[in-house]
């Protein structure tokens, strides 16, 4: 674990430990409060040993998303006990229901465009993020990738969940949305933790704009043709006053957006090549005319093809949205 994450979590423990000695002085104070101070004073006392972070049987380092998620784990999952990973085991299934509670509803179908998306987690909870969602302004389109895996992710992902949702209903301009939710996500968490980001707005007449902030290029199809859209800035939560350009273009009667995270491009096959970033162009370049559900299904099948059946080891989301004919 990094010195920026361990100070980050002495200044969480430190602030816990004034909040309980508070609440042991309410005449109703809970026993149990007790104990939870004990963990916490040993919380900092293995902070000041240098021993913080690592599995009190084995020594090897605890996990460090589950230490982010609660700094007084003293164990790593090969230790925990069978209570615990029952525990473990309930809370990461209700993370993952709540996560998949907060995708787009599957049957979306705003006027005017065919919206398709595919979410494939490689554990059971995903640092991938992907919205969409109708505002007066026209169709709102979020997809990207926070850094990290496990809960710690997830918990990121969520964060920036809300945070969109609540800055679209002001009806902001996409630069200054996207530089708001930035200041947000940068003092919400700790230095190492990013989001790499597109968000886009579509109307009716076809007009789009988008900030790619540092995520792989969006995939402009139209005609016959794909044309990549590179990043137009950094990923959330590097620097706290950025600027995001915003790319615009127009939309024909037929065109699509395709966009994607790195679970596509970063996949491998046996002999350890990615799948990259020329072979989703060259698949897109030649399904040109095809609806968003046949293309992402196209994508799947070819991804599935040139693994040969290696295991998936990063989070997967795909989505596609096509201006109706």
């Amino acid at each position: 674990m990094t010195t920026a994450e361990q100070t980050y979590l002495r200044t969480e423990l430190e602030q816990r430990r004034e909040r309980l000695h508070e609440a042991l002085h309410s005449p109703v104070a809970d026993a149990s409060l007790s104990q939870l101070l004990s963990a916490v004073d040993a919380a900092l006392s293995r902070i000041a040993q240098g021993t913080f972070g690592l599995c009190e049987l084995c020594h090897d380092s605890i996990e460090a998303e589950r230490l982010l998620a609660d700094p007084l784990v003293q164990f790593c999952l090969d230790h925990l006990t069978s209570a615990e990973q029952r525990a473990l085991e309930s809370d990461l299934s209700l993370a993952a229901r709540i996560q998949r509670a907060l995708l787009p509803k599957p049957d979306l179908a705003p006027t005017g465009w065919d919206v398709r998306y595919h979410y494939q987690p490689a554990g059971v909870v995903s640092g991938d993020y992907c919205d969409l969602f109708e505002t007066d302004g026209g169709l709102l389109l979020m997809l990207g990738d926070v850094s990290g895996k496990g809960v710690a992710a997830s918990m990121l992902m969520s964060h920036l969940h809300a945070t969109f949702r609540s800055l679209a209903e002001g009806g902001l301009p996409l630069d200054r949305m996207v530089e708001d939710a930035n200041r947000i996500f940068c003092k919400s968490t700790l230095a190492g933790q990013f989001a790499t980001l597109v968000v886009g707005r579509v109307t009716h007449d076809g007009s789009a704009e988008f900030v790619n902030a540092g995520h792989l290029p969006v995939l402009h199809i139209h005609g016959d043709a794909v044309t990549p859209k590179d990043s137009t800035g950094v990923p959330l939560g590097m620097f706290c006053n950025t600027r995001f350009p915003v790319h615009r273009l127009t939309l024909a009667h037929g065109d699509t957006l395709f966009l994607y995270t790195d679970g596509l491009t970063e996949a491998r096959n046996s002999a350890g090549a990615e799948y990259g970033l020329q072979r989703i162009q060259t698949l897109a370049a030649r399904h040109t005319l095809m609806e968003p559900a046949g293309l992402i299904s196209e994508c799947l099948g070819d991804l599935l093809s040139f693994q040969e059946g290696t295991k998936q080891t990063d989070d997967l989301t795909l989505l596609a949205v096509r201006r109706a004919e």
